[in-house]
């Protein structure tokens, strides 16, 4: 049975770790370790970080001290970290890897940063999870999901009139716009699947101002029909 626990889904801080039986997968490094205390550690067969925006990646320096861990990330994340060479492993997209019982598959996606990566993970029961946040867009589709982990970070009518109101200024809106994934284009995405074998789907990262919990939700439930939960 696959277990999804979220420690941070927010600008403040990013940080998941996936279980599958005695195996686990950490998903970005962007909260304090001392909040993560009920990890068991000795499980965690990797950490694949996305990019390297502190609230995704602030803390890589610390799981390489403090644990066995190793980071996975593309050369252009592991570059922009100046991390150590020893205890990280490039991955390119498009490109399958394996850690021990999980495959992954990243691929690219579009943030203003120098790699971004999503990720598609096959976990050692076979379970697919789709893993992908900070991105407006995302031009491929996956085979049989049964976990989908992905952004929500705005409704774009919230942002208008959010702008209209003068509580978001113009430049923000247009980085927001190209760099974050919008409630329609989720939407989108999720329609131009195959979502037969879909279980459940996490709604991530969402905004503190430009977003709505209850309504994104409810309209994700609406069109999927499987549960929803919002991290």
């Amino acid at each position: 049975m696959v277990v999804i626990k979220v420690y941070g889904s927010s600008s403040a801080g990013n940080s998941y770790v996936i279980t599958d039986g005695d195996e686990s997968l950490m998903l970005e490094a962007g909260i304090d370790l001392r909040k993560m205390r009920d990890v068991n550690w000795q499980s965690v067969k990797g950490c694949l970080v996305t990019h390297e925006h502190g609230d995704h990646s602030k803390y890589v320096h610390k799981l390489l001290s403090q644990t066995g861990i190793d980071i996975y990330a593309s050369e252009g994340t592991l570059n922009a970290l100046e991390l150590p060479k020893h205890r990280v492993k490039i991955l390119e997209s498009l490109k399958q890897y394996k850690l021990d019982g999980w495959t992954i598959l990243p691929f690219d996606v579009q943030h203003d940063v120098a790699e971004p990566l999503g990720f598609f993970i096959q976990t050692p029961s076979n379970k697919k999870i789709l893993f992908a946040t900070d991105t407006y867009y995302i031009k491929y589709t996956f085979p049989g999901i049964t976990h989908l982990m992905i952004e929500c970070n705005y409704a774009l009518d919230i942002l208008n009139e959010n702008v209209e109101k003068g509580r978001v200024g113009a430049f923000l809106k247009n980085r927001v716009v190209k760099s974050h994934f919008e409630l329609e284009n989720v939407k989108s995405f999720i329609n131009s699947n195959n979502l037969e074998q879909l279980e459940e789907v996490w709604l991530l990262h969402l905004s503190n101002n430009n977003s709505d919990e209850k309504r994104f939700k409810k309209e994700i439930q609406e069109l999927i029909g499987t549960p929803v939960y919002v991290g």
